[in-house]
């Protein structure tokens, strides 16, 4: 169940609205395997990605097999980088009961990990096929900020990706035990929420500019560095393990994509360079 509900003690002071989640993060159970609202929502969010991205294939004259050889493995990549930074960052818990670690159902992947092993498994993959990359990275960047946004609602159930304890109307709190909210009954800031909102214009942005931008790869430049500045930013609202100088896991993931898009930006511009000089 998902309701808006208002609350006041007895002293009858109105107090903000606040949205109160009391629904099984689990939607079906047969034996061993269970599906839940987060891994529905991860579905729905790598099924959009692609099918945007096989649309922008297509406009862009990509070849399909190039796609289809590539695709599946970034994605595979994208979700072991996914769980492995997530369980990394939490091993203090997946420790203690390492069985959790496989329990993708339960909630607990780190988006900016899913970036980076979907990054490393298309370099080698690509790398081994030939593939031209900064096209195909230019194809496939608004369909993965879309993918991030709908993937990012899973978490409503869940409980995940949540920031410190607030009054704001648009707190959530949980009830139901299986979520993975610190505590029942209290009011988070929906860190998943602001994300999901980033993306989603990031996306509207994207998908603007992508028969704009014309240097192979600045379009993908600018979707990870955009991303980057948004997931650093957003970041400070929420309260985890502190990994260097104050810095939580996601801050420092953020620093290194927004690397990865410089990195790719003057890659780009020098290409764009190249290509001129030798049509001059």
């Amino acid at each position: 169940m998902l309701v808006v509900q208002i609350s006041a003690p007895e002293t009858m002071i109105p107090l903000p609205a606040t949205i109160t989640v009391d629904l099984d993060p689990i939607i079906l159970r047969l034996g061993h395997i269970a599906l839940g609202w987060y891994g529905l929502a991860v579905v729905l969010g790598v099924g959009a990605a692609v099918l945007v991205a096989h649309s922008e294939f297509r406009r862009r004259g990509l070849s399909e097999d190039a796609f289809w050889g590539v695709v599946p493995w970034s994605i595979a990549g994208g979700i072991i980088g996914a769980r492995a930074l997530h369980v990394i960052d939490n091993w203090s818990t997946y420790s203690a009961d390492p069985l959790r670690i496989v329990a993708f159902q339960k909630g607990g992947l780190a988006i900016g990990g899913a970036l980076l092993g979907g990054i490393a498994a298309t370099l080698l993959v690509a790398g081994l096929r030939r593939v031209r990359l900064l096209d195909g990275a230019d194809a496939v960047a608004p369909g993965i900020a879309l993918g991030q946004a709908l993937g990012r609602l899973g978490c409503l159930v869940t409980g995940d990706a949540l920031g410190s304890e607030t009054s704001l109307p648009w707190g959530v709190r949980y009830l139901n035990p299986g979520s993975m909210a610190p505590a029942e009954g209290v009011a988070y800031q929906p860190v998943f929420a602001y994300e999901a909102l980033w993306d989603l214009a990031l996306f509207v942005l994207l998908w603007t500019l992508r028969k704009r931008v014309k240097r192979p790869g600045g379009l993908f430049a600018i979707y990870l560095g955009l991303y980057a500045v948004g997931k650093f930013s957003v970041t400070f609202l929420r309260d985890e393990n502190r990994w260097l100088m104050g810095l939580q896991e996601a801050h420092l993931v953020a620093l290194v994509l927004a690397g990865v898009a410089v990195a790719v930006w003057v890659f780009a511009t020098a290409g764009t360079r190249r290509a001129r000089g030798a049509t001059a």
